[in-house]
């Protein structure tokens, strides 16, 4: 397929989706009229019967915890189409960090950037933690503090060179986080079922709301979710980078050849 008939492909694609979110955002409520019931219903009886203060990790962890483990197999796929059309580009070929040029970096960071990066990573993964631990009870959970703690990866790149970031964080080690917190979420759905006898059923003991040993399934679905993003965004990160840098120098040698 020439490279003017998959414009013209995309460009039709494009405008189609473009015309059914168009039509999606045309039947959305005004801002501030909620028509209900559901989010009312779940306003009035998450606290008492879940005892979490945050509504809507009780929805992604509890009460549509199904919905949830499908986004997360959808951020699995996305991590397996990533490594597979990357590894493809390079041939699948299994660099190791000392393969990449410069180590992956053009030129040495300055002191002040290394510093600076270095003394944010160990906050970064507090704050990470922190967000996954307690979305039951504030804003935040397993999605957002994923982000965060994979977050903490890109500060060792951006204080130093890609090869550090591969020592600190293996690529076995991520690709395991990420699979490890797929199935756990997966295994919580088994253990309601088990216990319960229906899928994601919340069979661990409620507590108080206020603890953080609260709402039952909220907390380990999000330590599981927090888990597989973190893994999932480290992963796509790392590769990314890779690609960058084994182009680079690819460029490179094609040049000094030249």
């Amino acid at each position: 397929m020439s490279a003017s008939i998959r414009r013209r492909v995309f460009l039709a694609a494009g405008a189609g989706l473009a015309a059914l979110m168009l039509w999606a955002f045309a039947g959305l409520p005004d801002f501030g009229h909620y028509l209900g019931p559901y989010g009312d219903i779940l306003n009035r009886s998450a606290i008492p019967d879940r005892q979490v203060t945050a509504v809507v990790s009780a929805i992604n962890f509890d009460y549509r915890a199904f919905d949830t483990l499908g986004e997360e197999f959808i951020l699995f796929a996305a991590v397996i189409g990533v490594a597979s059309l990357l590894r493809e580009l390079r041939g699948e070929h299994d660099r190791r960090p000392s393969d990449v040029a410069d180590g992956g970096r053009e030129g040495e960071p300055s002191v002040l950037v290394t510093l600076v990066g270095l003394a944010l990573v160990g906050p970064t993964l507090v704050i990470g933690l922190y967000v996954v631990a307690h979305g039951h009870q504030t804003p935040g959970g397993g999605f957002q503090g994923g982000v965060i703690l994979a977050t903490a990866l890109l500060l060792v790149f951006l204080a130093d060179r890609y090869v550090t970031l591969r020592r600190v964080g293996p690529m076995t080690l991520i690709e395991l986080a990420e699979a490890t917190g797929a199935a756990a979420l997966a295994l919580i759905g088994v253990g309601g079922m088990i216990s319960a006898g229906a899928y994601f059923a919340n069979f661990l003991g409620v507590g108080h709301a206020g603890k953080l040993l609260s709402g039952g399934i909220v907390l380990p679905g999000s330590m599981a979710v927090g888990l597989a993003v973190t893994g999932g965004f480290a992963f796509m990160l790392s590769e990314f980078l890779e690609q960058t840098f084994v182009v680079r120098r690819g460029r490179r040698e094609t040049s000094e050849r030249q």
